[in-house]
């Protein structure tokens, strides 16, 4: 006890020499705020024991308050004295210097807001926020100098002082290691775009870190889609040019074994779900290239059979077995079932300009819906396939005790302004330049307006459209057109006539099945008409037509080869008239070409058939310029409208028929030139029919006695030819020769095609 007395003794005597209770509390230097509202923030009262330890944090909470410059305190006897400068009031921020991007743009990265108090450290924040914007853009020379302008009542001007420098644009894109596909195959798979002087709204040809790394991932599903699972890209290191103005990309492919699709096998704990519907529901059969799309495909189409069975809550799980020895994998899709799990809501992040219902519609979920990771990466998928975003991101957060997830989508916008020009030359053109701009996310609504115009030999367009892709909400499009076109085809061929045509036309489309859709068209025509051999010069035509199209597309494509396996089919019908046309008929058309590719896919076999019916009504007359026509690049080795019924007087006049029948089977073979090269030789075999023209087109003059030349004959060709895929565009040469033909028909052996698009 006597031990215990001394240490208690000593341990008060501790406190008291270095803990002193406040009598009074002086704050010196407050200007603006208030003494109380100074010692609130200080948390301190009269009355409280203090030693230097908490005079210490006394000092750190009015630092950490924000609205000090500078504080310091002490005890004086009793007495605690707080010193303290204020911050300055901030009274305004600018910004100068800046012409690439917005004033409005960057004040949203600025931190720092007027009345608020100045503070180093988030000026510093902002330079470093506004430089990450201006690198974005590409430009990495931009420097930003914040000065700080003292005013009265201790307030400041904030001024952000911007040097932007120039852009760096991406000079050139290449590739190392791509060895199955050529590197111009690769590069329509990228945002990124080399510099081009035309592409100045566009963006895409400014170096941007972020679009880089996600070129690299497009890269990688590109390959991924063609068979290619091991497949790794990294980007090099590029390198500027020596003024700082450009930059070089290098992709490096590790490109590994093209894998082929072995066993398929479904697991299915459901005894009431038929395993045969299961089987017809797969999109991939044994012996396909390994296409990642088709396995999401695949298990998407899987959940909707069990979904329809009321088995809403399944996971689908691949279970993949590679073989690298048959460079086959084999697949087993296990069916699981899940604790039922809904999503509660659905948070979208980031999107300034993009509207929520836009996102919404391309993410095809909605609260309420079950939880399916799959689904949300099929959503996100979409999201970036759209090229409205430089990055999506989804993040599911569970509610605690509860079945519900919480989805935020966070998402970063980017520019959707394209330019697009190109040049070629073609036998129904001659030589062509064209241009256009198009914005595929027009005022953030996911609609698509673009204006394009042409100039060729023999023809001239200018073509406005706009297109709704989820017109009232829903699955369907909607949009209309206006075209004008000049056609100078009084010197093309054996056509003998000119035509300007300005067309108006409004549309609706939807989806039917995967591979079906349909479009209904309402359209006018004003056409001024000017037959060479006809009397009367130039002659007006109102059409007024209601038609309705039907269209197939189901095609597995080899990249790398060039080559094709499916078919893509087209069929239509229209009636024009409704009392106010000058020419009334029923017009029926229809097209299906079929592929297929064999021997490593480097061979492919094609064959197409075409036809088309117009129906006068009545007595109905049908100008030569509405009628149909063959030859040139739709029947090979006879002269453009150079088969068919012609006229006795002048030969070079073809009539047109009614009708026609026309089709091709053509054989694609590699050559002795690498695949890299991308050269094919073809062999084709060409047939077709037109139809005879009006019964008044029979004499000419009419009621005269001279007969033209009428037939409805079979005409056939055939030849050889050779397509280049060149750096520049296709050009396709072929030369064709008749086997069966009338004497009045026209030939011409040989045709170029070639297009480059930049």
């Amino acid at each position: 006890m006597k031990k215990i007395i001394p240490t208690v003794c000593f341990l008060f005597s501790f406190v008291a020499a270095y803990a002193t209770t406040v009598s009074r509390i002086d704050i010196i230097g407050n200007k603006r705020m208030d003494t109380e509202s100074v010692r609130l923030l200080a948390d301190v009262k009269t009355g409280t024991n203090i030693n230097s330890e908490d005079v210490n944090q006394i000092v750190k909470k009015l630092q950490q308050s924000g609205y000090f410059s500078s504080v310091s305190a002490k005890m004086d006897g009793n007495i605690l004295k707080i010193n303290i400068t204020e911050a300055p009031v901030i009274a305004q921020v600018t910004v100068e210097g800046n012409d690439e991007i917005s004033t409005e743009d960057l004040k949203k990265e600025i931190r720092v807001k007027e009345r608020g108090t100045f503070d180093e450290t988030e000026i510093g924040a902002d330079v470093s926020r506004l430089l990450t914007i201006y690198q974005r853009k590409g430009f990495f020379d931009t420097r930003i100098n914040p000065q700080k302008i003292q005013l009265e009542d201790g307030r400041v001007n904030i001024v952000y002082e911007i040097t932007e420098g120039h852009p760096i644009y991406i000079k050139d894109i290449s590739f190392k290691g791509n060895n199955e596909f050529s590197s111009r195959t690769l590069k329509k798979e990228l945002l990124s775009r080399e510099y081009a002087w035309w592409r100045f709204m566009a963006q895409f040809d400014v170096y941007d870190e972020d679009r880089i790394q996600y070129d690299a991932q497009m890269i990688r599903q590109f390959y991924l889609r063609n068979g290619f699972v091991d497949v790794q890209v990294k980007v090099y290191e590029g390198k500027f040019t020596p003024d700082r103005k450009y930059y070089s990309v290098v992709f490096d492919i590790q490109e590994g074994q093209r894998y082929k699709i072995g066993e398929l096998k479904i697991k299915n704990p459901f005894t009431d779900v038929d395993n045969q519907e299961l089987n017809s529901a797969l999109k991939i059969n044994t012996g396909d290239i390994y296409n990642i799309d088709q396995i999401e495909t695949t298990i998407g189409a899987l959940r909707a059979v069990v979904a329809a069975q009321g088995y809403s809550f399944v996971n689908v799980d691949v279970i993949p077995d590679k073989d690298d020895i048959n460079r086959i994998i084999s697949m087993i899709f296990e069916i699981q079932k899940t604790n039922r799990i809904y999503l509660n809501s659905i948070n979208i992040l980031g999107n300034v300009r993009t509207f929520d219902s836009v996102i919404n519609h391309q993410l095809g979920i909605r609260a309420g819906d079950p939880f399916s990771l799959q689904e949300i990466e099929s959503g996100r998928q979409k999201m970036m396939r759209s090229r409205y975003y430089k990055d999506v991101q989804m993040v599911p957060t569970r509610i605690e005790g509860t079945n519900l997830m919480n989805l935020d989508v966070k998402i970063e916008e980017q520019p959707t302004v394209e330019l697009s020009g190109g040049i070629g030359w073609s036998n129904i053109n001659g030589f062509m330049i064209d241009a256009g701009i198009m914005e595929t996310n027009f005022m953030g609504r996911g609609q698509v307006v673009q204006l394009r115009g042409s100039i060729a030999q023999y023809t001239k367009q200018v073509l406005l459209s706009f297109t709704e892709p989820y017109l009232f909400g829903r699955e369907l499009s909607g949009g209309f057109d206006i075209n004008y076109t000049m056609y100078n085809y009084g010197k093309l061929g054996s056509f003998g006539y000119d035509r300007d045509s300005l067309s108006l036309g409004a549309r609706l489309g939807w989806r039917l099945t995967d591979n079906w859709t349909q479009m209904v068209r309402l359209s006018a025509m004003y056409d001024q008409n000017y037959d060479l051999h006809a009397v009367g010069g130039w002659q007006a035509a109102n059409l007024y037509t209601l038609g309705t199209n039907f269209k197939y597309h189901n095609l597995n494509t080899d990249f790398k080869q060039n080559t094709h396996t499916g078919i893509v089919a087209n069929f239509g019908v229209a009636y024009t008239g409704f009392g106010i046309s000058t020419e009334t008929f029923m017009r029926y058309n229809g097209e299906i070409t079929g592929l297929v590719n064999f021997l490593d896919n480097r061979w492919q076999l094609k064959s197409s058939l075409e036809f088309g019916y117009v129906q006068p009504f009545g007595d109905d007359y049908i100008s030569r310029v509405y009628r149909y026509f063959l030859g040139g690049e739709s029947l090979r080795g006879f002269q453009i409208a150079g088969i068919g019924s012609r006229n006795w007087a002048y030969r070079n006049y073809a009539l047109g028929g009614l009708w026609k029948a026309n089709g091709s089977t053509q054989l694609n073979f590699p050559v002795f030139i690498p695949d890299e090269y991308q050269v094919k030789g073809f062999i084709f075999a060409d047939y077709g029919i037109v139809g005879k023209p009006p019964k008044d087109e029979y004499e000419f003059p009419k009621n005269s006695g001279h007969y033209n030349f009428i037939d409805q004959d079979l005409r056939t060709s055939a030849g050889v030819g050779v397509f280049w895929n060149t750096p520049m565009g296709p050009m396709n040469f072929s030369w064709g020769w008749p086997l069966k033909m009338n004497k009045y028909d026209r030939e011409q052996r040989f045709l170029l095609s070639f297009e480059t698009q930049f």
